[in-house]
């Protein structure tokens, strides 16, 4: 059975039916072309998947695109506006926080949603809220370093 939602996606209202048991993360890839938002494990545990669904982090593998109907969407891709990347994806570029790029859409949300919730964190709080993004590649110092730029981007 399909069902007709309306979303907010990175700013932009979408309508699209889709069946009652997609989810929200084959909705976006498949249903809408967003295809930064990855699947690195498809039961809510990696973090590759992470989008916001109205400013909160969650893992859309497992959330029915049904659930969000209605709400807003920001995926890797709405985080960059006037035609430059956000100082979170900058920083992960500029400090190579990222290596096969699986994680690093999740990576990357996740410390946006971070620095909303605390402009300056320290690296403890950093780990902490990072828990959820698994990475196989890094070894989370890179993505550290990274976090820490983007902060002190977004203070300067």
């Amino acid at each position: 059975m399909n069902r007709k939602i309306r979303l907010t996606v990175n700013g932009t209202a979408r309508a699209v039916e889709v069946p009652t048991y997609r989810t929200l993360l084959d909705c976006l890839r498949n249903d809408l072309g967003l295809t930064g938002s990855k699947e690195g494990c498809g039961v809510g545990v990696c973090g590759a998947c992470t989008v916001l669904l109205d400013g909160k982090m969650i893992s859309s593998c497992i959330a029915l695109a049904v659930s969000a109907d209605g709400h807003e969407i920001t995926t890797v891709e709405g985080l960059a506006g006037d035609e430059r990347l956000h100082p979170v994806q900058q920083a992960f570029i500029d400090a190579g926080g990222f290596q096969c790029g699986i994680c690093t859409p999740g990576q990357v949300v996740s410390a946006k949603a971070l620095l909303d919730a605390i402009p300056n964190p320290s690296d403890a709080e950093i780990r902490e809220w990072m828990l959820g993004n698994l990475c196989r590649c890094t070894g989370y110092y890179k993505i550290i370093e990274s976090i820490r730029a983007a902060a002190q981007q977004s203070r300067a």
